[in-house]
């Protein structure tokens, strides 16, 4: 499911806390907050990784035909991959796919901030938690 319109402000402003290394949306789907990452950092590298077939050779095109050379699409588990410069890590992820990012990230990733948009890191600590103001009151989990 895509991040709402509130959702995708809040996490691009919470982005803006790391100004250099890679960004990557961790489950990038239709691009939705990929594409308004990449215009908000035209000079940053971009990642994406998403599985599902349509989603990703959709925003494959976009990126070809809005010519984004920053934006990386990954048709890849970011389970499997290594997350090169890494500066910030979102994603949008169900409760077991929070559980296995959290069992991956252990300790390797100390200088790399987490947004998560929902769903929380299992046994680890926000170190703020944003609440929209919309149906769900859904949180955005900023980890550090």
């Amino acid at each position: 499911m895509p991040s709402s319109a509130k959702a995708c402000e809040v996490i691009l402003q919470a982005s803006e806390l790391r100004s250099d290394g890679a960004i990557i949306d961790l489950g990038s789907g239709w691009g939705t907050l990929l594409f308004a990452l990449a215009r908000k950092y035209p000079h940053r590298r971009i990642i994406g990784y998403e599985m599902s077939w349509l989603p990703y050779l959709y925003t494959w095109i976009y990126r070809a035909l809005f010519r984004l050379h920053h934006v990386q699409l990954m048709r890849k588990n970011f389970l499997t991959a290594d997350l090169p410069d890494a500066s910030v890590l979102i994603c949008y992820l169900h409760p077991a796919g929070m559980h296995a990012l959290r069992t991956k990230l252990g300790s390797s990733y100390k200088q790399t901030m987490l947004i998560s948009n929902t769903f929380a890191l299992p046994e680890a600590v926000a170190e703020q938690t944003i609440q929209l103001v919309d149906l769900y009151n859904t949180p955005i989990y900023i980890y550090r």
